[in-house]
């Protein structure tokens, strides 16, 4: 079982752009990419510092880790809640400009299957919820958030933003549903170790994108709710519904018990759970 990371110093500085403190930075190589790796025991958002550096070469990557964010986001502005130390708050930064950027979903896909596959290996019963948090059973151990950079019709910079509940047990915030690696396992994990394991399996997903593999039915195969009929709620009301399919932009389609199939954009159907 993955262990306890040791504490880190407190020793602190500010900076700009952003609000940030004991910044410590290193080199790698993960599946033939070069990834720095900078790590912050203090910053207002990962994604924020992201945005503030050069776009990597198409063979790189960064990863910009911290013990604490103070204003972690989620999809369309929703915080993340999560306690300093306990958890893994991290940005991968590429320049995947070899994906169009109308098929940039497969960016969150891909990410959303690495955690999956690292996450689904340490508890049971773990699934991706449209589009892309990771759930444990009908609970929230994980979410994502991408942002893009388009330049001459290409992504030149994506950022993608992920939160792990790993060793937090008590949630203040008003999530309807968080859970964590130690609530469901009942011991605590190594994050600096899982961290490494996550990047990397990225890195094979991104890999395969780069070389035209379709992950699309990895994803599908992996989502939540994935067979069966369920009630979901849209600005109509209520009804029952199956999951007809994911198009390549994100969107889903559902069929009702009705037989017709009804398409939507994230936030604009949820899930009753």
């Amino acid at each position: 079982m993955l262990s306890k990371p040791p504490k880190k110093n407190a020793a602190t500085h500010s900076d700009t752009p952003c609000t940030r403190k004991n910044e410590r930075k290193s080199r790698t190589t993960m599946n033939a990419y070069d990834i720095s790796r900078i790590h912050l025991d203090e910053i207002d958002s990962t994604n924020l510092y992201a945005a503030s550096l050069p776009a990597p070469r198409e063979n790189e990557m960064v990863v910009i880790t911290a013990d604490m964010q103070t204003a972690g986001r989620g999809q369309r502005g929703n915080s993340w809640e999560s306690e300093k130390g306990k958890n893994i708050t991290f940005s991968i930064m590429c320049a995947p400009s070899f994906i169009r950027p109308a098929a940039q979903f497969s960016l969150l896909q891909a990410q959303a299957l690495a955690l999956y596959d690292v996450i689904g290996a340490l508890i049971p019963d773990v699934s991706i919820k449209w589009p892309n948090d990771i759930y444990a059973g009908n609970r929230k151990i994980s979410g994502t958030l991408i942002e893009c950079e388009i330049n001459n019709g290409k992504i030149s910079k994506a950022i993608i933003g992920t939160g792990i509940n790993v060793n937090q047990r008590i949630f203040l915030s008003d999530a309807p549903n968080p859970t964590s690696l130690a609530i469901e396992a009942g011991c605590e994990f190594d994050t600096a170790a899982i961290l490494d394991v996550v990047v990397g399996k990225f890195t094979v997903y991104y890999d395969m994108l780069r070389s035209n593999v379709c992950i699309q039915k990895t994803y599908r195969n992996a989502l939540y709710r994935r067979e069966g009929f369920f009630t979901y709620r849209d600005k109509t009301g209520f009804f029952k519904a199956e999951i007809a399919g994911i198009e390549p932009d994100g969107h889903i389609v559902l069929r009702d018990s009705e037989g017709r199939e009804r398409r939507y954009a994230f936030k604009e159907v949820a899930f009753v759970i």
